[in-house]
């Protein structure tokens, strides 16, 4: 029987396109697995060559590189040619086959072996071949399989693409271009045919911010500030290309008659208008704008201005700059014409330099335009309240200086209206006005205190303060007149004396807070109106103010040193002065509501509050662990030191002033003066004892005493270091070898007195003093490293009480970690801000600092 013609070819013509590509895959994998060594050479050689390789390194380098690529290229081809096997038909109709379940394509190219002239075997025959075509219509293309994990092992091929991409990011497809000038005689033609080449740039002023620009990339006009620096460099034959310019003035590059310039690098600035030319082939011409930089303006806002009642002034200002402002001061100047002639500012005033006054600058931000406002108390200037003139002045990064219009006005200070009060300053300010006044000050305070009416004087120490103000005066004109130190001095007692009479004590201020509730009171009684309410709730606020302002002053001179007591009177200050705030607000709105009944009721629940708020003091004792008693005990014995320090320094002092010239300090006058006797008012003071003072039983006055009390001092400093009690740790230990140095420095300040080396003396007792406040530090810290969460540690006090840390600031309430402290107090806060800022900026640019610091650095610039 005749075989079946198989029906493969029908069904192969229907799988046209899988089979085809199929095939083309194979022909993929092989051509890949065969010849992938060439393109990866090929890649790292481009890579090599757009990223100029070969224009740093020998010429013979790079030509047995060059040679050594090429054999290597040539091998790697002819291992791959020799390699690879081209795929045919059979082979893709097989991979194509082996993807289908029963190789149906292969079924279909079997022939029919046994039964074949039996009808029956021949028709299951064919059902089978229909089966299998049926399967075979199925058939989809194969994907090649391009891995090449087992012919690279090591990913050389990838590092060869990597150095591809590197190259086309940082490189440049030109660069490779210059391999060809390295072939004999291959570099006259290029320059031949490329021909003079140079390149510029114009890089402004760094504080200007602006970018620098490309020559080559400028037509026509090109603006820049005045100072950018101009760089040009030439390339090829000499002389080929000259640079001429008319921007850098007289003193550019001259080379020639012409002004040309033929240097392969020139540089030079740009001070005016002019030409910029490079002559020669492929050369360009530009025509340079010098714009000037604009020096700075400023104004000042005289109209804003405000003064507090402390005599604290706000002066707003306006500055601007086309870069940005630098610095800026403003001067003042006394307006000698417009001073009204009389009295103790008839006679001329000595000379005095203009007040100056460094202005703020924005911490951060644009400066080429801002507001800001000058902060300055010139309450205690000899200039204050009088006519001057106040300018203004700007600076710029280049030391361009702008001047604001002047402002006549009356410098701000603070007023003083008790009548002594403004007599007291008055003369201060004659006195500081010219020394040849000293007499008629004195004439002029010994009228006013002498055989004083009643309530001239608020106290008897502004009475006595002021006799001693006299004494000292007087003392001064009878030693050939005043000097400069000694008039300072006086001047700041009169002002403190002024204060006293101005703002009294304690007492005086809250008796002025209860006058001002009751006159509140009544007003709201009377139906006064809302503007005299107002202004008598304001009243009310400032007196409360000062209350608080005087109850805290009244703490720091209890506790000079800052102990636990000041901290709990200034919590305690804080935390009244917020609730009275709202208190006070609640009446203001209660006012306004017209519900006068009910801030009546408030008011006297007010005035109630301010009756029984006492300022709390430190317990002592019981309820204490020991380790807090240690350290009071310890706080009690820095105190002690510190007044025995200054006793001595006080007997130091009559040692250069044995004539008792220098009185009584400040605040603190004799006996003579009770009886305006001003001769006699030093020695009382001077020689009377101090509480705790004994006479030495041997003889030698006040020094034996002195070293008598340092010796007590350190017996009992050596009994509380025995009785510490068990701190472990290195802070434990450190307090303890503190408190060692503190004892021999007591000791050596003992020997010192008993010497009559007061020097010697004050030294070895400030020695002291610093290792007793190290030792209290470091007790501290290891009471704080003792302390249990949840438990009662020797850190921890009395229940509700806060607790400090070593480093004195209280814990935050309510369990949270920080302090509850501002921070933020002194003078002028604003501007150590801004020193700190600054600073910062400094330390940043230093590259030497280690990195990690600068990126600090970096990290507060950028927030702050």
């Amino acid at each position: 029987m005749a075989a079946n013609r198989p029906p493969l070819r029908d069904v192969t013509a229907r799988l046209r396109w899988p089979l085809m590509l199929t095939w083309a895959g194979m022909i993929a994998e092989r051509v890949l697995r065969a010849f992938w060594p060439v393109w990866s050479l090929v890649a790292v050689v481009a890579a090599l060559l757009m990223l100029g390789v070969q224009d740093v390194i020998r010429i013979g380098s790079v030509w047995i590189a060059g040679g050594l690529a090429c054999l290597a290229l040539v091998a790697l081809a002819i291992r791959g040619v020799a390699r690879f096997r081209f795929p045919g038909r059979a082979a893709a109709l097989a991979r194509l086959d082996a993807t289908l379940p029963g190789r149906p394509l292969a079924a279909l190219a079997d022939t029919q072996a046994v039964g074949a002239g039996d009808a029956g075997s021949q028709a299951l025959w064919r059902v089978h071949q229909d089966r299998m075509a049926a399967r075979a219509e199925a058939a989809q293309a194969v994907e090649p399989d391009l891995r090449l994990s087992r012919q690279d092992p090591f990913g050389l091929r990838y590092v060869a693409l990597l150095a591809l991409v590197v190259a086309l990011l940082f490189g440049s497809v030109w660069r490779a271009g210059s391999v060809t000038e390295m072939m004999p005689g291959a570099g006259q033609g290029s320059a031949l045919a490329q021909g003079p080449v140079w390149e510029g740039w114009v890089e402004p002023p760094a504080y200007t911010g602006l970018p620098t620009l490309y020559l080559a990339d400028q037509k026509g006009t090109v603006r820049a500030p005045v100072g950018s620096e101009v760089t040009v460099r030439l390339y090829g034959e000499a002389g080929a290309l000259s640079l001429n310019e008319a921007v850098s003035g007289p003193t550019g590059p001259d080379d020639g008659d012409d002004g040309s310039a033929t240097e392969p690098e020139q540089s030079f600035e740009i001070v005016r208008d002019g030409a910029l030319r490079i002559d020669g082939p492929g050369g360009r011409a530009w025509t340079v704008e010098a714009t000037a930089d604009a020096p700075p303006e400023i104004r000042v806002l005289s109209d804003e201005a405000e003064v507090a009642f402390d005599g604290q002034m706000r002066l707003p200002f306006e500055a601007r700059d086309d870069y940005g402002v630098v610095s800026g001061t403003a001067v003042i100047e006394l307006d000698l014409d417009a001073v009204e002639r009389r009295h103790g500012l008839a006679v001329p005033p000595e000379p005095r330099d203009p007040l100056t006054l460094d202005l703020p600058m924005p911490l951060a931000g644009d400066r080429t335009e801002f507001s800001e406002a000058l902060i300055e108390n010139l309450s205690q200037h000899p200039w204050a309240h009088l006519p001057v003139v106040l300018r203004m002045q700007a600076e710029d990064a280049v030391g361009q200086t702008g001047l604001s219009r002047p402002v006549d006005m009356a410098l701000p200070a603070r007023r003083f209206f008790n009548p002594m009060a403004a007599a007291v300053i008055e003369q201060r300010r004659d006195l500081l006005w010219s020394r040849d006044n000293a007499r008629r000050v004195a004439q002029v305070l010994r009228a006013v205190s002498y055989q004083p009416r009643e309530g001239l004087f608020r106290s008897e120490k502004a009475y006595l303060r002021m006799r001693v103000i006299i004494r000292r005066l007087e003392a001064g004109i009878a030693d050939d007149g005043l000097s400069t130190a000694e008039r300072d001095e006086i001047a700041q007692a009169l002002w403190d004396l002024g204060v006293l009479l101005e703002d009294g004590d304690v007492g005086d201020a809250l008796e002025r807070m209860r006058n001002a509730q009751e006159r509140l009171s009544e007003a709201m009684r009377n139906g006064a109106s809302e503007e005299e309410i107002a202004r008598l709730m304001q009243d009310l606020r400032d007196a409360t103010q000062d209350y608080l302002r005087q109850k805290m002053q009244q703490a720091q001179r209890d506790d000079p040193d800052g102990g636990d007591d000041q901290r709990s009177a200034e919590n305690m200050m804080q935390m009244n002065q917020q609730d009275l705030q709202d208190m006070m607000d609640r009446i203001q709105e209660l006012m306004n509501e017209g519900r006068f009944a009910e801030a009546q009721q408030a008011l006297e629940e007010f005035q109630q509050m301010m009756e029984n708020m006492q300022v709390t003091q430190g317990q002592g004792g019981e309820g204490q662990s020991p380790g807090q008693q240690a350290m009071e005990g310890l706080a009690e014995t820095l105190r002690d030191q510190q007044g025995l320090s200054d006793d001595a320094f006080r007997d130091l002092q009559d040692q250069f002033d044995p004539g008792g010239q220098s009185g009584p300090s400040q605040g603190e006058p004799g006996q003579g003066d009770r009886e305006g006797q001003p001769g006699q008012g030093g020695q009382g003071s001077r020689n009377g004892m101090q509480p705790g003072e004994g006479q030495g039983g041997d003889g030698q006055g006040r020094a034996g005493s002195l070293s008598d009390r340092q010796e007590a001092l350190r017996r009992e400093l050596q009994r509380q270091r025995q009785g510490l009690p068990g701190l472990g740790g290195e802070a434990g230990e450190a307090a303890r070898e503190a408190l060692e140095r503190a004892e021999r420095a007591m000791e050596g300040a003992e020997e010192s007195l008993r010497d009559d080396d007061l020097p010697g003396a004050i030294d070895d007792q400030a020695d002291a003093m610093e290792a007793l406040r190290e030792g209290m530090r470091n007790m501290g810290e290891a009471m704080a490293q003792q302390q249990t969460p949840g438990g009662q540690g020797e850190g921890e006090g009395p229940p509700g009480q806060a607790q400090a840390d070593p480093l004195g600031r209280e814990a935050g309430q309510g369990g949270r970690v920080g302090t509850q402290d501002d921070l933020l107090q002194g003078e002028d806060v604003y501007r150590r801000a801004r020193d700190l800022l600054d600073e910062i900026r400094r330390r940043s640019g230093e590259g030497d600092r280690p990195d990690i610091e600068l990126d600090y650095l970096e990290r507060l610039l950028d927030r702050f």
